[in-house]
């Protein structure tokens, strides 16, 4: 079963990216064209339509850059975050001074388009691993700055969050591993450096490592670039003492055979590194 709509992000989060995103396009002189052919005082009504099926995300963020240029815009919203769109479907419609959606009209739409295009491809990783214990999550394979939004965008596309950024878990990884001497010096001063909030997770890229982490004081591990068969094998020697994530290089098309194996998290860059963004447009009425 899909998920429900995601708690709505908060505007703290957005509004600067947006603003930013907004003073980029309009340069030192502002948006010539709109200024230049349309009367200012023309009222227009245009709607957000999926050119596309999809899952919705991100829709308060591409109606705040309207907001952001006149707040004189006024908005309803037909389809909201978490829903799917027909091909055709109106997300929202919008009234207000034509010039003013004009130049909101791209920052809008590359925000929403992309945002949907992860919601969607998480949707369809997640509706793979139906049925089984596996959950789909993302990883920090994120569009520098826009972190936040890609991470609530997987939540819309009913999957989960893998860590926000370097400072709300510990993740020791090969690299770690190699400096520190060794799985158990670095698990060692993981453990010593921890809060009692903060858990701990071992990558490991064979059985043996595995076997050395499972002896232990961790909360889960990271199984890397592990073949199904593998990751049965993984999963039955973890036999429930820690937390299985399979990882590396696993695409939606995959997700199905690895959520089969048995691990409870299946982590995917692919939902923020290799999307494409969902067609969405703004489509003016005639009149």
């Amino acid at each position: 079963m899909d998920a429900l709509a995601p708690a709505p992000l908060n505007p703290l989060l957005y509004r600067p990216l947006v603003r930013r995103a907004l003073e980029e396009d309009l340069g030192r002189a502002g948006d010539m064209t709109s200024d230049a052919v349309v009367p200012a005082d023309l009222p227009a009504t245009a709607r957000l339509v999926a050119r596309q099926e999809g899952r919705v995300a991100g829709l308060d963020v591409a109606l705040s850059a309207f907001a952001e240029v006149d707040p004189a815009v006024a908005v309803a919203v037909e389809q909201g975050d978490g829903s799917d769109a027909a091909a055709g479907a109106t997300l929202a419609l919008l009234r207000g001074p034509a010039r003013s959606l004009l130049t909101a009209e791209r920052v809008a739409l590359n925000l929403l388009g992309r945002l949907c295009g992860i919601a969607t491809t998480t949707r369809t990783a997640a509706r793979a691993a139906a049925g089984t214990r596996a959950r789909v999550t993302c990883t920090r394979k994120t569009t520098p700055g826009l972190r936040a939004l890609e991470k609530y965008a997987v939540r819309a596309g009913g999957g989960v969050n893998h860590r926000f950024g370097l400072d709300d878990g510990i993740l020791i990884k090969d690299n770690h591993i190699v400096v520190a001497g060794g799985i158990e010096p670095a698990v060692a001063r993981a453990r010593a450096h921890a809060g009692h909030m903060v858990k701990i997770e071992v990558e490991v890229d064979t059985l043996a490592q595995l076997e050395t982490v499972l002896r232990l004081p961790v909360d889960a591990v990271l199984l890397d670039n592990m073949s199904p068969a593998m990751l049965r094998e993984a999963v039955a020697l973890a036999a429930g003492r820690v937390v299985t994530e399979a990882s590396g290089g696993i695409t939606p098309a995959r997700v199905a055979e690895v959520a089969a194996t048995g691990v409870d998290l299946i982590s995917l860059g692919w939902l923020t590194h290799s999307v494409t963004s969902l067609d969405v447009a703004l489509d003016f009425e005639a009149g």
